[in-house]
């Protein structure tokens, strides 16, 4: 069938919802979503989108917004301070990489061309599935955490030269050119784009601060972000009449603005831009997989895969050996990042059929997929493979678990911490001064370090692990207490604790309401919700300003957290939110107000006749004629004018409006 653009899209966004709303479910990155839409629905798949071509020039614009957010977040001091694992083991592994993977190609039948943007595109990793796979395994701030982060970042940065040259190399594969001219045509790209990096840079500084506090100044929002898409834009138009990539020149953008004060709000506004486009943009890669050619290459693919995974897994096993990383922690990291990633497809956008033919770009395309598909199950299960394959790894660990029981073994009626930040250091230091013993876990190398060195009781581990918590002495201790901010994992971490030892008091800290009565139901005796305690303070500053007793405000607030924060709980939510850096539609729970118009239903009937019985909808208040009655009794008969103020779920609230004012759900 043919579809016009419009309707093509359409088809992508109906798919695209329901494969991420499933891979969410799963607790699978979004991209692997994105690449499997383009698939089905390609003109090799169903062939809903026999033409994608309109469509990947859309989503080749999220390539673009992704190497400006690349750009944004580039930060040299950070660079600097992680030196050893960006510098040292990310560079080593980049060049590495590249020379094995290019030599390889070539002498399997690969052009020398074909070959440089192979090397390119298996040099780097998959950025959003390892971040994504570590921090909801708790290893980001792990000593193979921390190594995979370093080598991502400078993986990241080189993708920028591959980006250059290969355009290079499409424009003179059809004309025959030595290889001295063709160098110093490299040559001059490569001068070409430190010039515009050069001159992006000062304009930046010249240009763009003073204009954007010109912007900033007429607080309009429309305006603001008309202008950073014209940044951006521009700048990769800018690089592309020079000879070079659009992408580019949006990094060179993302660079000039990242010190600048902003930063944020630029990454704020452009986030949606990048992220929308650059699911479209992985939908197209997955149109330009044939699976229906899959038969004929799928051992030249298989082949490629296990190669991929097991050399990639190698060098950077054996860099980290060369850097005195321990063989376990070396082979961690080598296998989390044993696979392609999403400038690997960025890379094969730009690429000409001139310098790979099809055959050699559908093997590659289905290397890197298939990879991709693979990471979640490598990253999950790297652990567990470091522990079969390096026995010294299995004894390290088991030596450690040791460690901390021996070191722990003295103790009884302690308070167990996991989680040793700033909350965690706080609440400890409270503890000593109160003469109650205190032992912590933390996942942070850095802090455990740090506070062994200081000699505080503090040992590495996973709080989500039951024998890490029987070793640190669970069971004789007098109360757990989980400080960090991570609610999955604190979640995870309660109903193991709960499991283990069934009475003992567990008291969380999380950041709002949103899992405050899960973690309740799964075992925890007291939370406290940050965004409540603010409150709390906030109002207790404003009441004794305004002389209300000191008792009366301590009480106030006694009783509100006694009720577990229900009456702050009540608050009306915008259209939008931001909670954690994520775009939540509604708040979970919200307040609304519904007036009971001229012919509404529930007019004249009692309160507890007007909403369904199945319902967790609270009546917080009712505005009468300009006077509000908080918890208005059941029977209370309802009059036209009157303004019901409801708390609920949204979607719970939509069939109570219903009901109010039709008499049906």
């Amino acid at each position: 069938m043919q579809h016009d653009v419009m309707a093509s899209l359409l088809i992508l966004l109906i798919i695209s919802v329901i494969a991420v709303v499933s891979l969410r479910r799963l607790k699978l990155p979004a991209v692997l979503g994105y690449l499997a839409v383009g698939v089905v629905a390609g003109p090799f798949g169903l062939g809903w989108i026999s033409q994608a071509a309109d469509i990947h020039i859309i989503g080749e614009f999220g390539v673009v917004f992704l190497l400006f957010m690349l750009g944004l977040e580039f930060s040299l001091p950070r660079l600097i301070a992680m030196r050893r694992a960006v510098i040292g083991m990310g560079g080593a592994q980049v060049v590495a990489t590249a020379i094995i993977t290019g030599i390889a190609a070539w002498l399997m039948g690969f052009s020398p061309a074909a070959a440089f943007v192979l090397a390119g595109v298996l040099t780097v990793s998959s950025t959003a599935i390892v971040v994504k796979q570590l921090g909801e395994q708790m290893e980001l701030n792990s000593r193979h955490g921390n190594s995979a982060i370093g080598v991502l970042l400078f993986q990241d940065i080189a993708v920028v030269p591959f980006l250059i040259i290969i355009p290079v190399l499409g424009s003179h594969s059809g004309t025959p050119t030595d290889s001295t001219q063709l160098t110093l045509n490299v040559a001059w790209t490569i001068a070409a784009g430190v010039a515009v990096a050069v001159a992006l840079f000062f304009g930046g500084r010249w240009v763009l601060r003073p204009l954007f506090r010109e912007i900033a100044r007429a607080h309009s929002a429309e305006l603001f972000t008309i202008a950073v898409l014209l940044v951006v834009l521009g700048a990769g138009w800018l690089t592309n009449q020079a000879g070079l990539s659009y992408e580019l020149g949006a990094f060179l953008a993302g660079i000039a603005l990242s010190e600048t004060q902003y930063k944020h709000q630029i990454e704020t506004d452009i986030r949606p831009f990048r992220d929308v486009l650059l699911g479209l943009f992985f939908i197209t890669i997955g149109m330009l997989l044939n699976v229906r050619n899959l038969p004929d290459i799928f051992v030249w693919v298989i082949i490629l895969l296990a190669l991929l995974i097991v050399v990639k897994t190698a060098i950077i096993f054996l860099i980290g050996r060369a850097m005195g990383e321990e063989p376990g922690v070396a082979l961690r990291t080598g296998l989390v990042l044993a696979q392609g990633g999403e400038f690997g497809f960025a890379m094969l956008a730009i690429t000409t059929p001139d310098i790979m033919p099809d055959d050699q770009r559908q093997i590659v395309l289905a290397v890197v997929i298939f990879s991709m598909v693979l990471t979640p199950i490598l990253v999950k299960l790297n652990g567990h493979i470091a522990k079969h394959i390096v026995p010294s790894y299995r004894r390290e660990r088991h030596e450690a678990q040791i460690s901390l029981t021996e070191s722990t073994s003295d103790l009884s009626d302690h308070v167990l911490i996991c989680g040793f930040g700033r909350v965690g250091q706080n609440v400890a230091r409270l503890l000593k001064s109160e003469g109650f013993e205190y032992t912590a876990i933390e996942v942070d190398p850095d802090i455990v370090q740090q506070a062994m060195e200081a000699g505080l009781p503090v040992h590495f581990g996973n709080s989500t692990h039951g024998e890490i918590l029987e070793s640190a002495g669970l069971s004789r201790a007098r109360a757990l207490v989980i400080s960090h901010l991570d609610d999955p994992i604190a979640l995870k971490t309660i109903e193991v604790a709960r499991s283990l030892s069934p009475d003992i008091p567990i008291i969380v800290r999380t950041r709002s309401d949103e899992q405050l009565d899960q973690f309740y139901e799964a075992g925890a005796t007291d939370v406290v919700a940050s965004i409540y305690e603010m409150s709390l303070v906030l109002s207790g500053n404003v009441l004794r300003a305004l002389n209300v007793p000191v008792s009366k405000v301590i009480r106030q607030i006694q009783e509100i957290r006694r009720e577990n924060y229900a009456p702050l709980r009540h608050t009306f939510a915008g259209t939008r939110s931001r909670e954690a850096g994520d775009f939540v539609p509604l708040a979970p729970r919200t307040l609304r107000n519904i007036t009971l118009v001229q012919g509404a239903y529930a007019i004249d009937k009692p309160l507890n006749a007007c909403l369904p019985d199945n319902r967790t909808i609270v009546v917080d208040a009712i505005n009468r004629s300009g006077i509000r009655g908080e918890t208005p009794q059941a029977d209370m008969i309802l009059q036209e004018g009157d303004t019901l103020t409801l708390y609920g779920a949204p979607e719970e609230l939509d069939s109570a409006e219903h009901f109010l004012l039709a008499g049906k759900e």
